[in-house]
This record gives structure tokens, sequence and C-alpha cells, in this order.
């Protein structure tokens, strides 16, 4: 192994080298003269969706993989879809070269030096005594860093995408503006702001004024987040477990059901909670 300042060269190093390589190589056959038709005619742009598919793939597949129930089997779709993803990116570098805009090596060293620059913790002298310490020192770094010459500082939600979903882009606000101070004191001030939002939801909806309904609703879903956060839960992580253990649950009522000749379509709500609670119980 080979040491250096900005970490740690590790034995499989060579056999990833070796296979980014061999996997450039065939993205700059399938780009190439005698290439893939469909491939040459791609773009960043066309590209863009495929990347986000494959993206929540590979996520899914992480989440499959919990280390309770980690398997053989799970291990390998997390492999299968981390190497379709970094297929994408590394396509879409490919094009970029192509374009003469940049090169692959440009955007990597780009990232090896931002993310140097970011941990002085690790790379530098800074001592931190917290990882809410550690955070804010995170953003305050990234605030700092300028556009170009002579640019102010970013804003604090410059760097926030735009499409990201609903529930994730909540919980990324509330994390942002907690990292500059912008929250309340403590999850005591922070549960009662919740309950009064509550409240308001229980008003907007006696009112029966839809609109009013959809706001607080609204607000109260942005409270509930950052209320999860607080305590260490990410709401989206956590509505997707849910999802799926309803799904697996109801997937198992329709198996009993179709066991004991009954369509699950037919059977009073009664007959349903009774399956519902039979599946809980194993």
């Amino acid at each position: 192994m080979t040491a250096t300042k900005e970490g740690v060269a590790v034995a499989g190093d060579a056999d990833s080298a070796r296979s980014l390589t061999e996997l450039v190589g065939v993205i700059r056959s399938l780009l190439g003269e005698n290439g893939c038709p469909w491939d040459k005619e791609q773009t960043p742009w066309t590209m863009t969706d495929y990347i986000l598919e494959e993206a929540f793939e590979l996520a899914e597949a992480i989440r499959h993989d919990i280390p309770a129930h980690s398997t053989e089997a799970t291990r390998a779709e997390v492999m299968e879809e981390l190497g379709d993803v970094a297929f994408l990116l590394y396509f879409v570098a490919e094009l970029y070269e192509r374009a003469g805009h940049f090169s692959l090596a440009e955007s990597l060293d780009y990232a090896r030096a931002k993310m140097v620059r970011r941990h002085p913790h690790v790379f530098g002298d800074l001592h931190v005594d917290s990882q809410d310490e550690l955070l804010v020192n995170w953003e305050r770094i990234k605030r700092s860093e300028k556009n170009g010459e002579g640019e102010a500082p970013k804003r604090v939600f410059e760097s926030l995408p735009k499409g990201l979903p609903p529930m994730l882009k909540a919980y990324r606000i509330n994390s942002k503006a907690a990292r500059v101070g912008f929250t309340w004191a403590d999850d005591e001030d922070q549960k009662r702001h919740l309950d009064g939002e509550w409240q308001e939801w229980l008003e907007a909806k006696a009112s029966g004024d839809q609109e009013r309904m959809q706001e607080e609703f609204g607000d109260y879903l942005f409270s509930l987040i950052e209320y999860g956060r607080r305590h260490g839960l990410k709401a989206n992580m956590a509505l997707d477990d849910a999802n799926v253990k309803f799904l697996n649950r109801f997937n198992a009522m329709e198996e009993l059901a179709s066991q004991e000749g009954r369509d699950i379509a037919d059977l009073s709500l009664d007959e349903k909670n009774e399956l519902w609670e039979r599946v809980k119980a194993r």
C-alpha cells in the first residue's frame, strides 16, 4: 500500500483502474465509427432520465441490502446497479470530452480537490468536537467557494437540486437551514411548532377551504420532516420502508385469500382486516 497526504492506495486499486480503463474502452467502441447507432445518437441531455432511473434502482438495491437481511443475492443486486450507474456517468463524461468541453480526468480531479478542501479535519489541521460542528464547517466552506473570480459566495440553497422529490427536498432544506443556525433552539421548541402546525391544519380542515387545507397540510408535513431529521430519521427512507412493508403484507393477504379460494376484492372490510392481522402475526 502507498500512503499519501490525501488518501491510501489499497491492494484492489490496480484491479479497479484496469476495470475502469476497460469500461471506458467499451464506451469509446460504442461511440466509435463502427459503434452502436443508438448510442451514437445520445447526448448528455438525452441521458438524464436514464441516470435518474438507474440511481433510483441503485438506492432501492442498497435499501434491500440492510445488514440484518443482507444476502449474496442482495449484494449482487447492489453490485449490478452500482455498475450501471458508473457506466452512465462515464458515458456522459465521454460525450463531454468528445465535444471538447472537459475531460473525465478534469472532472475527477475537481471532485478530489473539492473533497480535500471540504475536509480540513481530515486533510488539514482543523479539529472538530462533534458532527454538528463538522456539518456547520462543511456548509461554511461550501458558501465560501466562489463561482468565479470576483463573484460573491454561493447562497445557502444555491446547490439544492430543483428536481429533487419534494420529501427529500424538504429534508435537505431543513438540514441546510440548520447548518447556518436558522432552526429551533431545541427539540422541544420544534415539537411545539409541530403541534401548532397540526392545530392550524385542523382549523383549515374545519373551514372546508381546499386551498387553505393544502397549504396547512404542506406546512405540517414540512415540520414533521424536520421533527424526524432532528431525531436522526430521514422521512424519505422511513416512508419508503413503510410502503414496502404495506405492499409485502398486502401481497401476503392476497396469497392467503387465493389459497382459500377467495378473491381479495370480494371480501368485506372485516374479512380483509382478519387477513391483515393473520399476516402481521406471521
